[in-house]
């Protein structure tokens, strides 16, 4: 699990690309502290497994469902990526509870400055859209935001001067993707409630079941 608060922007050292797969060296230094081989980093929103490790890089293989569903599947070498530790047990929960298991990828479709503030329109399908409520939580490139607005075709943030400086959402361009993962919250009760209307389709009793089995 991860906060969604950036700890610090890495830079993509290589990509070594399978068919479907990939295999990637990231720079970074605070991200390295304490870090053991199997340990989560959560890049760009991704949650990756460290396979390897020095003082100044980690190496993660990214799986091919996990290249369709994200940026990842574009990234290259000299690309800034955002990076944060999973969460410890202690630590403030500053952010929400963000996975890393990526919803899908939106696109950046505008930018707007408001006084001391940016904000940032999302274009994004409905099956993301629909679980993006306006003040709820969403992660965008694993960075904790609030939406600020939401419609049929897009939401928007708006993000202040600190998440300007230590993330890479401001910059990317129009028209660049970016991975979205909404509020698990929202997923769990949409599961819910399916489970709850398929019991009761199961067990509604009226004429034609009772004619059925011969009660009438």
């Amino acid at each position: 699990m991860f906060t969604g608060l950036i700890e610090e922007i890495g830079e993509v050292e290589s990509v070594i690309k399978s068919v479907k797969s990939a295999k990637i060296t990231i720079k970074a230094y605070k991200v390295l502290e304490g870090i053991k081989i199997g340990d989560s980093i959560c890049t760009n929103g991704v949650c990756l497994t460290v396979t390897s490790f020095d003082r100044n890089r980690f190496i993660v293989d990214v799986m091919a469902e996990t290249m369709r569903r994200s940026n990842l599947k574009n990234i290259a070498k000299g690309d800034k990526v955002n990076l944060e530790r999973a969460l410890s047990i202690g630590d403030r929960l500053g952010g929400h509870i963000v996975s890393g298991h990526i919803d899908g990828a939106g696109i950046i479709k505008d930018y707007e400055k408001e006084d001391n503030a940016i904000w940032i329109t999302i274009e994004a399908s409905s099956e993301i859209l629909k679980y993006i409520v306006q003040k709820g939580s969403v992660a965008i490139d694993g960075v904790s935001l609030t939406v600020a607005y939401v419609d049929e075709a897009s939401f928007k943030v708006s993000i202040i001067p600190h998440t300007k400086d230590v993330t890479t959402l401001c910059q990317k361009k129009k028209g660049d993707e970016v991975n979205i993962e909404c509020d698990v919250l929202g997923k769990y009760v949409e599961k819910f409630i399916k489970i709850q209307d398929q019991g009761a389709v199961k067990n509604k009793i009226d004429y034609d079941f009772l004619n059925k089995y011969g009660f009438v």
